[in-house]
């Protein structure tokens, strides 16, 4: 169940031009979020909350780590606050990701400010666990140190090949399931990014799981601004990013 409540800030960092790391003590919504779930935070001055991944869990430190870029005037009223501040949150929303057992293996795939969900699940598999990340260039990288200490195999991808190697997540996905098959996939990113992913886990016949980044509102199912389309059954319908998410197996998803 989620809380609402007004926390301190126990951290600040930047990690890019505009991206930034804040480390929030909220014990009780540390003991129940998991891996893939969000917050809904307040920006002062605006009406809506912003909705923003929860990146990292530290159920024994009781702190949550949400790392968010510059995108408009709330999330730039957010990138104000510092270390002892308090931030109003709601959390954790929606729902996470699915974790196999600690030795299945899993690869993460995020693209751009799709990869900070991916700590979190990334940790839960340790060194079963590889990391692809995407970025546009070297200036935009972010949490290749973290993905390394927890043991993951990290593999890096830039556009123009300013760092890592140069090309797509997709060409880096490839290369791993020519030498094995992990058990299952995890992603976030740009929905053509989502939409490659599941083509490939599907031709290789690989559970996938993708979390959908989205506009939303409300945060909690209760409005219809995060609508977007999924199958069951053979039947299609819409469903909610904010309460029926953001994690979908990838199989649920139409793409547009």
């Amino acid at each position: 169940m989620y809380k609402q409540g007004k926390y301190p800030i126990v951290s600040k960092k930047t990690l890019a031009k505009g991206i930034f790391d804040i480390e929030i003590y909220c014990p009780h919504i540390a003991q129940a979020a998991q891996a893939g779930q969000f917050a809904q935070v307040a920006a002062e001055g605006f009406f809506l909350r912003r909705p923003i991944s929860i990146c990292d869990i530290d159920k024994t430190k009781g702190t949550i780590r949400l790392v968010f870029e510059v995108r408009g005037k709330g999330t730039d009223k957010l990138s104000e606050l510092n270390k002892g501040d308090l931030i109003d949150i709601i959390a954790p929303l929606g729902n996470g990701f699915k974790t196999l057992e600690k030795d299945k293996k899993c690869v993460c795939i995020g693209g751009g400010i799709g990869t900070p969900p991916m700590l979190g699940i990334a940790k839960e598999y340790g060194e079963n666990a590889t990391v692809i990340s995407g970025f546009r260039n070297m200036a935009a990288v972010i949490l290749q140190e973290d993905f390394k200490s927890c043991g993951a195999n990290t593999i890096l991808c830039t556009d123009d090949g300013s760092a890592g190697k140069k090309g797509f997540v997709t060409d880096a996905l490839a290369e791993v399931l020519e030498t094995e098959k992990p058990d299952i996939i995890y992603a976030c990113g740009p929905m053509i990014m989502l939409k490659n992913i599941t083509k490939m886990a599907a031709d290789s016949g690989i559970y996938c799981q993708v979390s959908l980044e989205q506009r939303m509102a409300c945060g909690v199912g209760a409005c219809l601004v995060c609508a977007c389309r999924t199958v069951k059954d053979g039947q299609e319908f819409n469903s909610h990013v904010c309460k029926d998410g953001p994690v979908f197996d990838s199989e649920e998803v139409v793409f547009e």
